[in-house]
């Protein structure tokens, strides 16, 4: 099994769709293992986008995520990586096939709602810099009906 982070943005969380994106990914198949609801600290807003650290939108960025509530999660799948992000869609959300979250719901790449591992050691490092060993896995009784 594969796992991915995904964080619901503070655009997300302020327009009340919560419950609708965890609703897709659920619906996908994809199984719930960890989650917070959390304002995120400079420091480690500071840490997760330090790939970005030289980029114009840094400032911006890391101002955004922190100024309101986050949803941050761990998802597991087979394939999780890849399952959620064509459930998001594009990061440009007028760019995102129909039906992903961001061509549903969002307008503009700076408030694209939700983001998403996008490769295993991206996912290994985000999962660790947001939830350390705190993880569980646990039986679905319903993954005989999603998974073969």
């Amino acid at each position: 099994m594969e796992r991915t982070f995904i964080m619901l943005k503070p655009d997300a969380v302020q327009r009340g769709l919560i419950g609708e994106i965890i609703s897709r990914f659920e619906r996908r198949g994809l199984k719930l293992v960890g989650m917070r609801f959390m304002h995120v600290p400079k420091s480690l807003a500071e840490e997760h986008y330090a790939v970005h650290k030289e980029r114009p939108f840094y400032n911006g960025l890391i101002e955004y995520i922190t100024s309101g509530p986050v949803v941050a999660m761990v998802w597991e799948g087979p394939n999780a990586i890849a399952a959620a992000r064509s459930t998001m869609g594009a990061t440009n959300p007028v760019n995102a096939a129909p039906g992903t979250i961001r061509a549903d719901f969002g307008m503009e790449i700076g408030r694209n709602l939700v983001h998403g591992s996008d490769g295993n050691e991206t996912a290994a490092f985000e999962i660790g810099l947001w939830f350390g060993d705190e993880t569980p896995s646990w039986d679905r009784d319903t993954d005989r009906w999603i998974l073969e």
